[in-house]
């Protein structure tokens, strides 16, 4: 074996699992040395199309791995934690962190303990036009995020803020950069007994403002946010990876224009295109896979410890604080 490369395992064989092992198949600095899953015939299946043992127990694997993802149910994320951290064997968690803040404070103990590399699935912030987003100097103000979808049939024990509603959560809390100062939210659960609909609003202490809706009984899936700063305007598809933006600056003579025309009142704003008279420029956006670019930032943080994941177990739960706070709010508002 290569010695610069990491021996890599998934931790759970289901649809997510499945796409981390392809990803850890094919980087360069990784080799995928098992797959464990309960479910033995999930486990071999998957393991057979990487050529690689299938295990059905994830202590089996704690003497050939050196990094490993854990992409099972969110109830099982501390206790798998525990098994690889103890031993000093990195873990990238797939999101929620865990399934309770209490929870998730003990994995962050643990990668605190043992100071071993603990990152959080949270792919969406590795979104090609979340890196885009990163490029700019923004302060936001106002952010509204928009993500629906058909019903999954999966994740079915959670509701849809730890589910979907928390990549935007993530996304916000690093976009806002401050504390939170108040959250309201409502919800509703149709299918099941946790909330399949919900809408937040989310106060920081630095006076931004965040509404996100979350819904997974819609007939479509989108995947919007929007971000309004006094540097720009930024408007972003997550699902067709395509964004633009409007900078204030290079519109400033616009905004003078009409300014000036208002005041000698010869100006006939009625004919007048808003979007013609504006300087609209199309985010630069690189097609690469998010979850590649999470696994790439994950591994390189494993063998340099002068690197961060992209999100790390803190910031994780982080978004989980948040999306407590969303779900105590939802309690409170209930609709019957």
């Amino acid at each position: 074996m290569d010695e610069a490369k990491l021996r890599t395992a998934v931790i759970g064989a289901g649809k997510m699992g499945a796409i981390h092992a392809k990803v850890y198949s094919q980087l360069p600095n990784s080799q995928l040395v098992a797959v464990v899953d309960v479910d033995e015939r999930k486990a071999q299946s998957l393991a057979e199309k990487y050529g690689c043992p299938a295990f059905t127990r994830p202590a089996d694997v704690l003497d050939l791995v050196d990094a490993v993802t854990i992409a099972t149910p969110t109830v099982t994320h501390l206790q798998l934690a525990k098994v690889f951290v103890r031993r000093k064997i990195p873990v990238l968690i797939e999101k929620p962190l865990a399934s309770s803040i209490r929870e998730g404070r003990k994995i962050v103990a643990l990668s605190n303990r043992y100071h071993t590399v603990v990152a959080v699935g949270h792919s969406e912030r590795c979104n090609p036009v979340v890196q885009a987003m990163k490029r700019f100097s923004i302060e936001p103000k106002f952010i509204e995020a928009h993500r629906v979808s058909p019903y999954p049939f999966r994740s079915t024990d959670i509701g849809v803020v730890l589910d979907i509603m928390i990549h935007d959560i993530d996304i916000i809390l690093s976009l806002a950069a401050s504390k939170i100062k108040r959250v309201d939210a409502v919800g509703v659960g149709v299918l099941e007994g946790a909330e399949d609909i919900c809408n937040a609003r989310l106060v920081f202490e630095n006076g931004c403002i965040a509404n996100i809706t979350a819904s997974r009984l819609a007939l479509k899936t989108e995947r919007r946010v929007r971000v309004f700063t006094r540097q720009a305007y930024l408007s972003v598809d997550y699902l067709k990876k395509t964004g633009i933006v409007i900078k204030a600056d290079p519109n400033s003579d616009v905004v003078a224009l009409i300014k000036e025309h208002r005041q000698r009142g010869d100006f006939d704003l009625t004919s007048v295109n808003w979007p013609d008279l504006l300087r609209i420029e199309q985010l630069q956006i690189d097609d690469k896979e998010p979850v590649r670019l999470e696994q790439e930032a994950f591994l390189r943080a494993v063998q340099d410890p002068s690197y961060t994941p992209e999100v790390t177990a803190a910031e994780g739960l982080a978004a989980l604080k948040c999306a407590q706070l969303i779900l105590n709010s939802v309690k409170r508002h209930k609709w019957d």
